[in-house]
């Protein structure tokens, strides 16, 4: 009679890189990454500027070509492309907003919806998900996004990002010209859903305090490489974290 053992291999991470280079108009910016996203983990990226963070971004959802290394999403190797993360489940949310001015937030996620194939019911639902976890873009909702603040074109941009219900959220320097309480008021929400439904979060940040409150662990770049990984935690001492950058 055979007894099935239960299995203690570690779980694939959500997304991989291995030995992943990159660079600019020949200019090395990534010098070999190999980076884990864990399942259900929100991972915050931090470094010096130029230490090769928004670049990984760009190389992982497809906008930017690595020039060796390796993609895997969930065990498999692949070559991004946006139309391929987007169908897998990857959302990112680029620094600097990337709304179009010229649209309504109304009309923006309308544009999101009709782009994502979802019929007239599915779309309603999609929208009053987001509305409910960010209440405030009920304020500016027939607004043009042109005439919003920095923090209602931040909240426009990810409330976008999660029409498409991502199991994998890529988020590049939201605190970008924010107050702290308004970054905090954006993170709050983004953290309930992400630990509701399970969701991968690799979340490249400056504002440290507020990104460790909601992070599970932290990895630290300079110069394309990682020289740290850690608790959030463990950075709390602030002399120990400035030698990071």
């Amino acid at each position: 009679m055979s007894v099935s053992i239960p299995s203690t291999a570690t779980p694939a991470p959500a997304m991989a890189v291995r030995g992943l280079r990159a660079s600019y108009a020949g200019r090395e910016v990534l010098a070999g990454i190999d980076l884990d996203l864990a399942d259900g983990e929100v991972l915050c990226l931090i470094g010096h500027n130029g230490a090769g963070k928004s670049t990984l971004l760009k190389i992982l959802f497809g906008l930017h070509p690595a020039d060796a290394g390796e993609v895997r999403l969930r065990s498999r190797a692949l070559k991004p492309h946006p139309s391929l993360m987007a169908r897998d489940g990857v959302a990112y949310v680029p620094e600097g907003r990337g709304v179009f001015p010229g649209l309504t937030v109304k009309e923006i996620f309308t544009l999101a919806l009709w782009s994502a194939s979802l019929d007239a019911g599915e779309g309603r639902a999609r929208i009053d998900e987001v509305l409910e976890l960010l209440p405030k873009l009920r304020d500016f909702w027939t607004k043009r996004a042109g005439q919003l603040s920095g923090g209602q074109q931040q909240m426009v941009s990810i409330g976008r990002a999660l029409l498409s219900r991502p199991s994998i959220l890529l988020l590049d320097e939201p605190s970008i010209g924010l107050a702290p309480k308004l970054f905090q008021d954006l993170l709050t929400p983004i953290r309930a859903i992400q630990q509701r439904r399970g969701m991968s979060i690799l979340l490249v940040e400056q504002n440290v305090g507020e990104a460790f409150a909601v992070s599970d662990r932290v990895v630290a770049m300079k110069s394309g490489v990682t020289i740290y990984e850690g608790k959030p935690a463990d950075l709390a001492d602030h002399a120990k974290l400035l030698t990071l950058f």
